[in-house]
């Protein structure tokens, strides 16, 4: 009974140690989270997953969420902000691959350490945690392939033009559809990460192109996906003959893809803003610092912790299928 007394007595000392590691002199660590907007499935879920962090949830992390609303010039003068508050670190969601290299670049010269999290930045020395969209854009596009056996016109949705997610996910889809000469793409605009401007967008295609002119819609994310889907089943059309191909793994995706009306990939929003935040705390706190979030367990085979000081933290991707369906749903809702 002694023994257990005193090595509850232990954990306890250990677990109030590690929060005082954290809290600097008794003051929680207040960190900036600058994401590219928020009218989104995957930023509300990547935003909502980094307030669930232990170490935000018992305080020794003050989060502060900045909105960029989809602009890159909102964005910099929003880590200007931080900088002049001195935050003590970013973690950064830009809209832009290069337009907040300048910013950033102050800030780590102020010694506030920057993390870049599900959309790199063009400066190799800023740590990403995240996915690879080149890959991502090939599995989208590779479905497509086999969806058409490798024949039909193709209409591509893509993310802002300039942001890194957009860039390597159409490289990646590029990569794949130049191997399959049967393949046209016939359109391709950007919808800006949005479920409505996707709806509009794909309805003025299937006007212009009417009676089976577009064979597949490829989105390259699921927001832009499911206004697709939207538009195509207001047409009268079924996801059969239209099929649409996405990323992201979004709660509403997941049910489509459930009903097989889309083809999704998942990438995991809890990951992307929990393990970014991990990295940042290992900056702060040092190399005694163990990484808190469940995420690592989770992807123990494919991503490691090298001591958290890594610069690239790749995620991988997941095909939602019927049989894992319900469990992801569960799991990007924060049900587990």
């Amino acid at each position: 009974m002694k023994f257990a007394t005193s090595f509850a007595a232990v954990a306890a000392l250990t677990l109030l140690a590690s929060s005082v590691t954290l809290a600097a002199e008794g003051k929680p660590y207040k960190i900036g989270a600058a994401v590219y907007g928020l009218k989104g499935q995957f930023m509300q879920n990547w935003v909502r997953e980094l307030k669930e962090h232990p170490a935000v949830k018992d305080g020794s992390v003050q989060i502060t969420v900045f909105d960029g609303n989809y602009d890159a010039l909102t964005q910099n003068n929003q880590i200007e902000t931080m900088i002049t508050q001195r935050f003590d670190a970013i973690l950064f969601v830009p809209i832009d691959t290069k337009a907040g290299i300048g910013t950033v670049k102050r800030a780590m010269a102020e010694d506030i350490p920057v993390i870049a999290s599900n959309a790199k930045l063009a400066d190799p020395k800023v740590p990403y945690v995240g996915n690879d969209d080149v890959e991502g854009g090939r599995l989208q596009a590779q479905a497509m392939v086999d969806k058409l056996k490798g024949k039909g016109n193709v209409a591509i949705i893509q993310g802002p033009i300039g942001q890194s997610a957009q860039i390597d996910r159409e490289r990646g889809e590029m990569e794949v559809l130049k191997k399959h000469p049967g393949i046209k793409i016939i359109e391709m605009k950007t919808a800006n990460w949005s479920r409505a401007e996707a709806l509009s967008l794909t309805e003025d295609w299937l006007n212009a192109h009417p009676n089976g002119g577009i064979s597949g819609i490829i989105a390259q994310n699921d927001d832009m996906a499911l206004g697709a889907l939207q538009a195509v089943k207001s047409r009268g059309l079924t996801p059969a003959e239209v099929p649409v191909t996405s990323i992201d793994g979004m709660p509403d995706a997941i049910q489509a893809a459930k009903k097989d009306e889309v083809t999704t990939f998942l990438q995991d929003a809890q990951a992307q803003s929990q393990g970014a935040l991990d990295v940042a705390l290992r900056q702060l706190a040092g190399k005694d610092y163990k990484p808190r979030s469940v995420i690592w367990e989770r992807y123990a085979k494919d991503v490691k912790w090298a001591d958290g000081t890594a610069t690239s933290y790749i995620l991988p991707w997941v095909p939602v299928t019927n049989a894992n369906a319900d469990a992801l749903y569960q799991q990007v809702i924060g049900g587990k």
